[in-house]
């Protein structure tokens, strides 16, 4: 009985196998998953069918395509037309004017002929600080600057940072020609901080030590230096003077001083 029955199922196998499949269910059975990866590319769900291909497409990075300017312009004028634009679209760029060029700063018109900088308020004395002032005045402003990078003064260093800041100022920013910059004019002020503290002394007296806060001021100038218009001076004051020369002349002396007059 146990043969009987197996040889009876592998018989029945046999005829599944070669009994075809019906080609109306076999067709709506495509259909039917057709639409189903259809629904799903639609509401964007994953394909049962591939998996892990929906996983790559949905997570993998999108490349942008770029639009052209003329269909930005054209976006941009559809938007403003509806009052869709932003904020900052809106409101025109500082460096624009009507026109939508880029319009050139105030201070760029004007023409510059000098330059003032001058040093924070710090820690010195006007008196000690006034010296160095006067070696910077009417000097060139590279001259300036090497004075007081081998100045053995403390302050030097401070006073040469804002030399180089100035002349660079000058330079960019107010377009002053580099080489003729001289310090025309040079000073110190007083800062408005002047801390007084006590100075204990001996036998139960005491004092008011003072501790003195100071700036110093520079105007740069495109110029001549004080040694270039001394020697304009002396070279003009040269030419003034009139010679006898090696031959005299017959010219008639006048207004003769008194010689041997006695």
């Amino acid at each position: 009985m146990q043969s009987v029955g197996a040889s009876l199922r592998s018989a029945s196998r046999t005829v599944t196998r070669a009994v075809p499949a019906h080609s109306v269910a076999s067709s709506s059975q495509t259909f039917q998953l057709q639409g189903i990866q259809r629904r799903n590319m639609a509401l964007r769900m994953p394909n049962f069918k591939n998996p892990v291909a929906w996983l790559r497409e949905s997570l993998a990075p999108s490349i942008r395509q770029r639009n052209t300017q003329e269909e930005v312009e054209a976006a941009r004028k559809q938007a403003a037309e509806k009052g869709q634009l932003s904020v900052f679209e809106s409101v025109p760029g500082v460096g624009e004017d009507e026109a939508g060029k880029e319009a050139v700063p105030a201070w760029m018109k004007k023409t510059y002929t000098e330059h003032k900088y001058s040093t924070a308020n710090f820690k010195i004395s006007h008196r000690k600080l006034n010296l160095l002032s006067r070696q910077l005045a009417g000097k060139p402003i590279d001259s300036a600057i090497l004075q007081m990078m081998f100045s053995e003064k403390r302050a030097s260093k401070r006073i040469k940072s804002m030399l180089v800041v100035a002349k660079s100022h000058a330079v960019k920013l107010k377009n002053l020609n580099e080489q003729k910059l001289v310090v025309a004019e040079s000073w110190v002020t007083k800062g408005p901080l002047q801390i007084k503290r006590y100075d204990m002394k001996g036998r139960g007296r005491a004092g008011i030590k003072n501790h003195p806060h100071s700036r110093l001021h520079v105007l740069l100038k495109e110029g001549k230096t004080r040694a270039e218009l001394r020697d304009e001076e002396r070279a003009r004051k040269l030419k003034r003077i009139v010679s006898a020369g090696l031959v005299r002349e017959d010219v008639p002396i006048r207004n003769p001083g008194p010689n041997w007059a006695w």
